[in-house]
């Protein structure tokens, strides 16, 4: 591995993984990691979906402990202390999900669990003028007494980031900070991190995005199947060569969806012009009968905000036709009753009801064919939940095994299997795949393309890139939230994808 960093090289380790490895089961998840960051110095974390980045980070954090190999910090072995051994030698971690407490106020939070007392009452004098002085010494200029979750999102990131460092980190260790902001609010958090590395911290910097990881970091290490394959300086670093790591030239020629799809009349779905602010902006396309459009791009990119808003649920501006009709007001009701259907990115939270059965989460969304009289008839739901369970090859013992019973991947072959029902033909798929084995991705790429030959139109968003030139006719690659890149045939590759996704 080369460690060539621009930080001066007498500057003080304060991270360092030896041999670490760690495996769960059926997984190894880090092989013989070495790994090491230094005072002062910025380093970003990069790798695709389970290269092994949240292992090494929760491992630093003490989250982890390895099976094999060393773990220190600030010289100091972390052995088996946990998160508090890890907190004691100087790290801080914020994660990518915010734990602010909403009601809370912003000075409450950044001493939770530490509230200062005099004569047994919290001193909420001394928290405020604490907050007011970490926020001063982050640079930013934050409401000690405004309510968490009121604050904008960049301004709660930074409340987390000044929580961590109130403690006086050696380590900060953040992961993806900017996920979920807007270009305007990723620089507010990206200022308060280079002043922090001024201070002498040691930053990890988890992103995939070039463009932040090119303003606030010095070098960046690359993970690859478990295993640190390379730490190059940034400045220099070509998209090309990042990306070239991140895959190791190891892309195989897989079987691509067969046919063309014909573009000539009239799309099912054309969107021109479609922006939602802060996090997308003046995208356009079209999607015809039989077509699988691949919505490709990386965490923040403004994939799952698209779907959204094709399907009314979340307030846009921009024109969306649907078989050539203007939609003048897209509502949930409205898409719905032109034949949009979606699968949402949280399958549990908002896929499904748990607790009911199968077929009754197949049928919820038109009863049309399992009522008379306006009354819900159990046996036409058994029935018709039965006929799509078999349609799907669902495997569920009873139509009326609750639902929350199934695997993952049952369980999404039923949310889809529900806009099918619901005679849909448009179908916005927010990660199908996601937490599902090898064998239900395959069923569901099969789904999806049986779909598009019935004169469907799919737009398929996956973060599991590679997934794309499997099921896709045509991608197009987001970032921040605008289209970057288009590809048909055989330019539908990962490499092309990431590149178009990470451009900086």
């Amino acid at each position: 591995m080369s460690d060539t960093s621009p930080v001066a090289a007498d500057a003080p380790v304060v991270a360092r993984t030896r041999a670490a490895t760690k495996t769960y089961p059926g997984v190894r998840a880090l092989d013989g990691a070495d790994f090491e960051v230094r005072a002062g110095e910025v380093r970003a974390l990069l790798g695709r979906n389970g290269a092994g980045k949240s292992t090494l980070i929760r491992m630093l954090s003490g989250v982890e402990t390895p099976d094999t190999g060393e773990v220190e910090i600030d010289g100091a072995p972390l052995g088996e202390g946990g998160v508090r051994r890890a907190a004691e030698l100087g790290v801080g971690t914020v994660y990518q999900e915010l734990s602010l407490v909403p009601q809370l106020s912003a000075a409450e939070n950044l001493y939770l669990g530490t509230w200062p007392t005099t004569a047994g009452r919290v001193d909420h004098a001394a928290i405020r003028n604490g907050a007011r002085e970490a926020f001063a010494e982050l640079g930013v200029d934050i409401d000690p007494a405004a309510a968490a979750g009121d604050l904008p999102l960049a301004q709660q990131q930074l409340v987390e980031i000044a929580r961590a460092l109130r403690s006086r980190p050696r380590l900060l260790i953040l992961d993806e900070p900017t996920s979920a902001l807007a270009a305007g609010e990723a620089d507010i958090v990206l200022e308060a991190v280079t002043r922090v590395a001024a201070s002498g911290v040691g930053v990890i910097y988890v992103s995939h995005r070039l463009d932040e990881i090119r303003r606030v970091a010095d070098t960046v290490t690359v993970m690859r199947d478990g295993t640190v394959v390379e730490t190059v300086p940034v400045k220099g670093a070509t998209t090309a060569r990042i990306v070239s790591l991140m895959l190791g030239h190891d892309e195989q020629e897989q079987e691509r969806p067969g046919g063309k799809v014909d573009r000539s009349g009239t799309p099912l779905l054309s969107v021109r012009g479609l922006s939602v602010p802060p996090k997308v902006g003046d995208v356009s396309f079209d999607v015809h009968p039989g077509e699988v459009l691949g919505l490709g791009g990386l965490m923040g990119s403004g994939r799952t905000e698209i779907l959204r808003a094709l399907a009314g649920f979340t307030p846009a501006t921009g024109t969306i036709e649907v078989e050539g009709t203007p939609v003048a007001r897209p509502t949930p009701r409205t898409m719905k009753r032109l034949g949009v259907g979606i699968t949402p990115e949280d399958r549990k939270g908002e896929g499904v009801v748990p607790l009911l059965g199968v077929s009754e989460n197949m049928v919820m969304t038109w009863f049309g064919g399992a009522s008379r009289a306006g009354t819900v008839l159990p046996s036409r739901v058994s029935a018709i939940g039965g006929g799509l369970i078999e349609r799907f090859s669902i495997k569920a013992a009873r139509p009326d095994t609750p639902i929350v019973n199934l695997s993952g991947g049952n369980q999404q072959k039923a949310v889809i299997g529900r806009w099918l029902h619901a005679g849909s033909r448009i179908l916005l798929l927010d990660e199908p795949t996601r937490g599902v084995d090898v064998e239900a991705k395959a069923q569901i790429y099969r789904i999806v393309r049986e779909l598009a030959a019935t004169g469907a139109a799919v737009v398929f968003v996956s973060s599991e890139l590679e997934e794309l030139p499997l099921v896709c006719d045509r991608v197009l690659a987001l970032r921040g939230g605008r289209l970057e890149g288009e590809f048909t045939g055989d330019d539908i590759t990962l490499d092309n994808i990431m590149a178009a996704a990470m451009a900086a």
